[in-house]
């Protein structure tokens, strides 16, 4: 037997430093070699550590939510063989994870890698720190306290969850025909458990609960705290009829054939293609520490994209080249790599403007804020029908708000404008957007 120091291996190029985003083992765990042993987060991508020996886990360097410095112990293990503390090797890196820098919505960007971090690398700790894991009781399980055991209850998966959740045993519960219902637990509970009647609009007092922010919550709450601190906000909103334009997307989604389904969205990355030659300050990101703005020639649209992850930002690159097909494919299958967890770290990077959308939840306006480094960000908000005055007459149209927000060090406010001016004005007369 011999003790192995798995030190946290370079993991990529510039990174320093780690967060602890999961631990897959405690101590006193056996592993086996290739074991995946915890998930490591940089500023670049989530990673997969896998256990380089077979053996017993005897010290973990942190909880989740620690940040460890490159070289520094990961874990310790009592290993089967005469391996002593080695250098680690290089791990397999999973699907990248890159956090966003910007509002809600229905895409994400890349982050600034260039960001601090004053949290200090923990020391390792012994067994006795180690993450504790704590089973949690299966929904049959749940009792309440002067309760009988539970005999055999018919009952649907969501009746028995929604009874676990509130503590409720089954078994105490009439039904109505044989399976318990939604209904027969509604009652139960209007009856306070027999102990009374009880307004049905009650709920029960839950306990506090403390949820430490960590992984990719941490990195997004960190960019945006970082956008808001160092770029001068300033939104614009306006209204845009887009009848015609809807009226012209359920032509093409009728003799689309074998094509993707048209949303509104590629219609929109066309519209914001075509207007932007003319507002280069808007296609831009700004270098703050060395004072230098690039103005990009191709557009890489950032497309916030909301997951189990968190929000993320997907890059649509050169968007300028592709037609409404190849934008409708290109938006779901970054959309889906992004949901799924199998985006590269290239397919998360290197925006130079960020379209947010929250889709049918809409708003009436958005004030999106900034995907550092770069200096806008477009928001359409939900199309609505409404009555109009055109020509003296009433008529019902689809509206649409509109927002943009710029960096004011880099974009004037006239220029923002009337750049959304141009947007509206190839929106509201959709066939401009197919003339040369």
């Amino acid at each position: 037997m011999s003790t192995y120091i798995f030190n946290l291996p370079d993991i990529g190029e510039g990174i320093a430093e780690a967060e602890i985003v999961k631990w897959h083992v405690k101590v006193g765990d056996r592993v086996e070699e290739d074991d995946q042993i915890a998930d490591m987060m940089t500023d670049k991508a989530t990673v997969e550590m896998e256990a380089p020996v077979t053996g017993t886990v005897v010290a973990v360097a942190g909880e989740e939510g620690d940040i460890i410095a490159i070289g520094s112990m990961l874990v310790q293990i009592e290993s089967e063989g005469d391996e002593s503390s080695v250098e680690s090797e290089e791990p397999e890196t999973d699907t990248a994870v890159v956090e966003s820098d910007y509002d809600v919505v229905t895409s994400t960007e890349a982050v600034d890698s260039k960001e601090n971090n004053s949290i200090e690398p923990p020391t390792p700790v012994s067994a006795a720190k180690a993450p504790e894991v704590t089973a949690q009781p299966s929904q049959t399980d749940v009792m309440t306290p002067d309760s009988a055991p539970s005999t055999k209850v018919l009952a649907t998966p969501a009746v028995r969850k929604r009874a676990a959740d509130l503590g409720v045993d089954l078994s105490l519960v009439k039904a109505q025909g044989g399976h318990i219902r939604h209904s027969d637990l509604d009652a139960y509970l209007s009856y306070g458990s027999g102990q009374g009647y009880r307004p049905s609009g009650s709920s029960q007092k839950r306990d506090d609960e403390t949820i430490k922010v960590i992984g990719m919550r941490r990195k997004i709450a960190q960019n945006m705290a970082e956008s808001k601190r160092h770029i001068p906000h300033f939104s614009y909103v306006d209204e845009i009829d887009m009848t015609v334009l809807e009226d012209m997307r359920a032509d093409l989604n009728a003799n689309r054939g074998d094509r993707p389904k048209i949303t509104m969205l590629p219609l929109m990355i066309v519209a914001i293609c075509k207007s932007l030659p003319q507002y280069a300050m808007l296609n831009a990101t700004y270098d703050d520490e060395a004072g230098v703005v690039t103005r990009h020639g191709a557009v890489h649209l950032g497309m916030a994209t909301q997951t189990p992850q968190g929000l993320m930002v997907p890059v649509l690159r050169d968007a300028q080249d592709k037609n409404i097909w190849q934008l409708a494919a290109e938006i779901a299958r970054l959309a889906a790599a992004a949901r799924d967890g199998t985006a590269t770290a290239a397919e998360l990077s290197g925006s130079t403007l960020t379209l947010t959308s929250l889709g049918p939840l809409g708003g009436i306006a958005t004030t999106p804020v900034i995907n550092r480094p770069e200096v806008a960000i477009i928001g359409p908000n939900k199309i609505v029908e409404r009555p109009m005055i055109i020509d003296g007459e009433i008529q019902a149209r689809k509206l649409m708000n509109l927002s943009i927000s710029c960096d004011h060090r880099v974009v004037d406010g006239y220029d923002a404008a009337s750049y959304v001016q141009a947007l509206k004005h190839l929106l509201e007369t959709p066939v401009l957007l197919f003339a040369d």
